[in-house]
């Protein structure tokens, strides 16, 4: 299981300077990548965010890019990219507006066309881009690995107190159920008499046994416990892949669940046993949107 939330940073060395890349990912319920880039790297930024996306499937991410050490000496043109541009340029004029003029000031917009002379070339800045990214996503992985161990330990006790709350309530709802059905014959029978009105007995308990059916919560328990084994083996996989979105589904179906056998208890000791079940099942909902 993964957190939602990690850091990594990697490095690299560029010619005489230093690259370095920060990632940092947060909560959030789709893909989101927010690349901060040095203008000199602006080429890379599609091989930086196709690498995140090797490691990140869901979240908030944001990329940092940043170059340190000496100052850029002479500037060289990329005289390839820059024809490659222009080419380009033109052929948009050609198409839209022919009689337009196209100045050589636009290439000055072109990301990436002047670099150190001398420095590196743009296969070693990818390289380099590459690399730090690859380091500081594995340091990012690590990272979540680790906070989402802690997770799933804090979420598999609070299912197993759940668990462990309905193997105790269990037990009782025959008996709850034959009060139920005791005090409902009792009241029935009470009322039919002040009114004056004769009830054949076999007609009394059809009705009772209609009634206190309605306090048999049974089968909810039993979806309960079959949605808390699921989460168990899901919470067991020790893998990367994404469980966080099926865990928060079960947590809801246990949650209705959960209303509809306290609204239908008419105990109150076991009353309060689904109430604590519920503060529980919240917790749980609260704690999973943080997993992958």
């Amino acid at each position: 299981m993964l957190s939602m939330t990690g850091y990594g940073r990697g490095r690299a060395t560029l010619g005489n300077r230093q690259l370095t890349v920060d990632v940092r990912t947060v909560n959030h319920r789709f893909l989101d990548l927010r690349l901060h880039i040095a203008p000199e790297l602006a080429s890379q930024a599609a091989s930086v965010e196709e690498c995140v996306r090797k490691y990140a499937v869901r979240g908030r991410v944001d990329i940092t890019l940043r170059v340190e050490g000496p100052a850029l000496s002479e500037l060289a043109l990329d005289v390839e990219r820059a024809r490659a541009a222009f080419a380009a340029l033109r052929s948009l004029r050609d198409e839209l507006a022919p009689a337009e003029a196209l100045p050589l000031a636009l290439l000055g917009h072109v990301p990436g066309l002047f670099r150190e002379a001398g420095g590196p070339d743009a296969q070693e800045r990818t390289q380099a881009c590459l690399a730090a990214t690859h380091a500081a996503c594995r340091e990012m992985q690590a990272m979540r690995r680790a906070e989402g161990q802690r997770l799933s330990e804090d979420l598999a006790n609070r299912n197993r107190n759940i668990g462990t709350q309905l193997t105790g309530l269990s037990p009782t709802l025959p008996q709850l159920v034959a009060v139920q059905r005791h005090k409902l014959a009792g009241r029935i029978a009470q009322l039919l008499s002040a009114a004056g009105v004769q009830l054949d007995h076999g007609r009394l308990e059809h009705e009772v046994a209609l009634l206190a059916d309605r306090a048999d919560v049974s089968e909810e328990l039993t979806r309960l416990a079959a949605h808390g084994a699921a989460i168990e083996r899901l919470l067991a996989e020790s893998t990367d892949e994404p469980v966080g979105h099926r865990v928060d589904f079960l947590l809801q179906e246990m949650s209705r669940e959960a209303n509809t056998a306290s609204a239908k208890l008419p105990d109150a000791t076991a009353t309060q046993t689904m109430l604590e079940i519920k503060a529980e099942l919240l917790r749980m909902r609260e704690q999973v949107q943080n997993v992958l």
